[in-house]
């Protein structure tokens, strides 16, 4: 999943004062998850939003609307009739989803009101937690599940950097170091053995190989 947080207040006043009437979109999908911007949320900056320009002098409409995907076309189509004479799209998606309206409504200015931080898990209520960097090489196979690239603070492929200590890292008393994890895994699995294999050079390219990628299912094309 997606994770994001919620722009300051201050920063998101800041983007739409040149602005009377905005289209506020949320998106049902990962940052409703993760309490960013659903349904909920959309509603409560909007209210946030009125009250501050009503008390600025500066009243400003504000439309309320969530689309089920913001990075579908699907979906994002069908906004057309609902913006109106908004003169910008306030965005509580993700940056893709943020982008995609953007591409499609290339009129309008499409402004993020959240931060996009990372992929990741709810490791409990209210608690999200980075997994994955869509490196676009995956190696989870040989590390048993535990990603190197994202629990080790240095993304280092063949071990510890040696200056952890107690199963933290040098990083933070707070961060588990990411390969104390890998090795009680492998001895979780009783296959220590395994953990000697040195293993080569990543090769990144194949994470940004020349600019965006792209997958294509061709049978799925229309």
């Amino acid at each position: 999943m997606i994770v994001a947080n919620r722009k300051p207040f201050e920063e998101i006043v800041e983007l739409v004062k040149a602005y009377k009437s905005i289209l506020l979109l949320g998106c049902n999908e990962c940052v409703t998850v993760c309490a960013a911007g659903g349904a909920k949320e959309v509603a409560v900056l909007a209210s946030e939003l009125r009250m501050h320009r009503e008390k600025e002098g500066q009243p400003i409409e504000v439309k309320e609307h969530v689309l089920e995907r913001n990075c579908d076309p699907e979906y994002v189509v069908s906004l057309a009739p609902i913006i109106g004479d908004a003169e910008a799209i306030l965005s509580m998606a993700c940056g893709c989803g943020i982008q995609f309206v953007g591409e499609h409504y290339r009129q309008m200015r499409v402004l993020p009101a959240v931060n996009t931080t990372f992929d990741g898990v709810a490791e409990e209520q209210g608690v999200w937690a980075e997994r994955c960097l869509g490196c676009g090489n995956c190696i989870l196979d040989k590390t048993l599940g535990v990603c190197p690239v994202t629990r080790c603070a240095k993304s280092l492929f063949n071990g510890p950097c040696g200056g952890s200590h107690g199963g933290k890292c040098e990083v933070s008393d707070e961060t588990p170091c990411g390969w104390q994890l890998i090795v009680d895994r492998y001895k979780e699995m009783n296959m220590l053995d395994k953990y000697m294999e040195i293993q080569p050079l990543k090769n990144w390219s194949t994470s940004r190989d020349g600019g965006p990628r792209k997958r294509v299912r061709e049978d799925l094309k229309l």
